[in-house]
């Protein structure tokens, strides 16, 4: 942790967009294994100890206690603009998890594991077995990822690569099944997780 930097950890999970590739689905509220993938991902960060847990998109009704439901301006902005509301009010937090919400196998030990690995950089990112960054399972040093924000202009269909580009990232890879990143963006990835 960078010096005088709060332990805290908070959560702001991702959970708008228009599942384009899945003919209008309610893309978090798909079941996996008889629980919806926001549900998954909501209990992964309660679980590794995330308050709060912020929800960034439409209300969806009852959600656990703790767990804050924010809504991206524009409505559909994109996930610059959601991690700039879910961001918004957690000064207090040193550390923010910001996550997809359409990761199956996400885990409490998955967020350990990142934590573990942040140590004095901006963020620590699962890459997956190509190397690529996965820019929505990692976790951030709050201050800094909201200065990025601050500095990125206008958020509205910005590019959460260029949002990081200057940031200190550590690069984590998942060793074992299920990985924590893999996403349900198609009917196809739903089939692989077991739908």
């Amino acid at each position: 942790m960078l010096d005088g930097q709060l332990e805290t950890l908070a959560a702001v999970i991702l959970a708008g967009g228009g599942a384009s590739r899945l003919h209008g689905r309610d893309k978090p509220m798909i079941a996996v294994g008889g629980v919806p993938m926001l549900t998954r991902v909501v209990r992964a960060a309660v679980e590794a100890g995330a308050a709060p847990v912020v929800v960034v998109g439409p209300d969806r009704g009852e959600m656990p206690a703790g767990v804050r439901v924010v809504r991206e301006e524009p409505a559909g902005g994109g996930p610059v603009a959601a991690a700039a509301a879910g961001l918004a009010g957690l000064e207090q937090v040193g550390v923010v998890a910001l996550l997809a919400a359409d990761l199956p196998y996400m885990s409490a030990q998955a967020l350990r594991v990142l934590m573990d690995a942040l140590g004095d950089a901006d963020g620590a990112l699962f890459v997956d077995e190509d190397g690529r960054r996965q820019l929505l399972c990692g976790v951030w040093n709050r201050a800094a990822l909201w200065r990025a924000i601050h500095a990125f202009g206008d958020t509205a269909g910005g590019s959460l690569r260029r949002l990081v580009k200057d940031l200190s990232v550590v690069e984590v890879r998942w060793d074992g099944a299920k990985a924590p990143y893999v996403d349900c963006d198609t009917e196809e990835d739903l089939r692989r997780v077991g739908l």
